[in-house]
């Protein structure tokens, strides 16, 4: 374990394995050199760091990553893929904690209810009532990505009776919501954007300044995804000359520093990457992250292998 993990998993592997944690060793290096050749798996979160085909040479009996988390663009998939590496994330057990978060934030957004709240704690409500604030009434909603946690998004926005696209890889069957083949005219079709694809080199910056102009000066965007995703630069040029109308990001660049620029815009709302940090849900990730590679050591597949890795997943 290169990295402190939650409570729960590191406890439950200290039961079923030898666990080695990586920041207690006082030479890493010298310890990777000695006792990497004998390690076959790894358990990984984003705090970790990026887990590359250098860091995978250093482990050459390796033969599982189990990392924390429905996104995996910690881990080269790929370079792991071609050592014969399985690596499995936790999808399914977040999905709804995230979704409920990303309308949350949402209408947190919109309805300006943490300025609200500063307002009243500074005791200015004497003095005038609370500006009025933009609605989601009559809004149109695009959805870029429309994963597991996307449609759980959607659902949740159909109860509140405005539309919705989306836009992916490509149209999915089955799915009655508009689909638009380009983030550009998503964006130019709807007036809040709501961000939820995977993190990683596909879709760095896809949400750039064209999307963000082509959403407009009335738009709002909603980031639950991964910081790369946003051009953050482009993102601040739109807020500071009225492009946009508005942000809600749980997602930043380069976490866990987020720009000033940012911290200065009063019609932005701003979360410490929190999409899934329920007691619930963060413990439920945890037993999958020890139950992959329970499984595995135990001669099965692993429980939720990533694509990249899927057709290696025999068991040890």
């Amino acid at each position: 374990m290169p990295a402190p993990m939650p409570a729960n998993v590191m406890d439950a592997l200290d039961r079923h394995f030898t666990l080695h944690r990586l920041w207690e060793q006082g030479d890493p290096d010298a310890f990777l050199a000695e006792r990497g050749p004998q390690i076959a798996g790894m358990a990984v979160s984003t705090l970790s760091g990026m887990i590359d085909a250098a860091w995978l040479d250093r482990l050459p009996a390796l033969k599982i990553v189990s990392s924390f988390g429905v996104g995996y663009d910690n881990v080269d998939a790929a370079a792991a893929a071609a050592r014969g590496v399985v690596v499995t994330n936790t999808p399914g057990v977040l999905d709804e904690e995230v979704a409920d978060l990303a309308i949350g934030l949402l209408l947190a957004t919109l309805r300006r209810i943490p300025q609200a709240d500063r307002y009243l704690r500074a005791g200015r409500w004497g003095d005038a009532p609370f500006p009025l604030s933009p609605t989601l009434r009559g809004r149109r909603v695009g959805i870029i990505g429309l994963g597991a946690i996307g449609k759980a998004i959607a659902r949740r926005l159909d109860a509140f009776a405005v539309s919705v696209a989306y836009h992916g890889r490509s149209q999915q069957a089955g799915v009655a919501y508009p689909y638009y083949d380009s983030p550009v005219a998503l964006a130019t079709a709807c007036d809040v954007l709501i961000a939820i694809v995977p993190g990683g080199a596909e879709t760095r910056h896809m949400i750039d300044g064209a999307v963000l102009a082509a959403l407009g000066p009335d738009g709002v965007l909603i980031n639950v995804a991964r910081g790369s995703v946003v051009d953050e630069a482009a993102l601040i040029a739109a807020l500071d000359a009225g492009t946009i109308g508005g942000a809600g990001l749980d997602v930043f660049a380069d976490e866990p520093n987020v720009p000033d620029a940012l911290l200065a815009f009063d019609n932005v709302v701003l979360l410490p990457h929190v999409g899934s940090a329920s007691q619930a849900t963060r413990a439920a990730m945890g037993q999958l992250v020890v139950d992959n590679l329970i499984a595995w050591f135990d001669g099965k597949p692993a429980l939720t292998p990533v694509p990249e890795t899927a057709d290696l997943n025999r068991g040890q």
